[in-house]
Order: C-alpha cells, then sequence, then structure tokens
C-alpha cells in the first residue's frame, strides 16, 4: 500500500498514511511508528528514496518517492494480484460450482447474479 501511495508522487508521512486509508477505503489505518519502521525498510531495499527534506513549523519533513525498482516491485505485485483475483473470479463461475449468486467480473467491479 505504501508503494501504491507513493506511485502517484512523492509524499510525505502523513500524507502517506492518508493515502493508504483512503486507497483502502478506510480499511488500513497506519501508525506514524508502523510506517517510518516500513519506509526504512523499503529504503533499505532500495524502492524508495528521500526526495527532499524541508522545515515546516520547525520540524522537518521528508518527502519519499518511488524508485524504478519499486516501481517494477509494485507492478509485479499488482499483476500477481490480478492473476490471482482472475483465477478466483473464473473458479466461481465454473458449472457445478456450489457457490450462490453466481459472481461475475465487469469493468473491474464484481457484481453477483443469480444463474
Amino acid at each position: 500500500m505504501v508503494l501504491t501511495a507513493l506511485a502517484a508522487g512523492p509524499a510525505h508521512g502523513y500524507g502517506i498514511i492518508g493515502e493508504v486509508s483512503e486507497l483502502s477505503g478506510g480499511r488500513v489505518t497506519l501508525r506514524a511508528s508502523t510506517l517510518y519502521a516500513a519506509l526504512d525498510r523499503l529504503a533499505e531495499q532500495q524502492m524508495i528514496e528521500v526526495e527532499r527534506e524541508e522545515a515546516v513549523d520547525g520540524r522537518l519533513r521528508r518527502y519519499y518517492r518511488l524508485t524504478e525498482s519499486g516501481a517494477s516491485a509494485l507492478a509485479a505485485a499488482a499483476a500477481q494480484q490480478q492473476q490471482s483475483a482472475a483465477i478466483a473470479l473464473d473458479r466461481l463461475r465454473r458449472p457445478g460450482n456450489t457457490a450462490s449468486p453466481r459472481w461475475a467480473f465487469t469493468g473491474g467491479n464484481v457484481v453477483a447474479g443469480r444463474a
């Protein structure tokens, strides 16, 4: 989720927290300590880097950006999730599936319908 938030452009910590919350529909709420530990790990793995630092109200605000390596990792993870979702939806549509109601995948939305 952090990499996805940074795919839109550089952001500072609290901006990333807000973006992750928005991307997840409010299901994910990052605490600052959790975020900064994740940012440190991602920076060590060279998936993100500090783009700039600026002082705001006497506090240092660090802006992070996605690196090329981070973008590649995010693209690979998104492709894997997309493939897993396609397999799951295909299995739900198979004849003889006892799941009810039937599910259909249309234009990015999963909709239920009767077979």
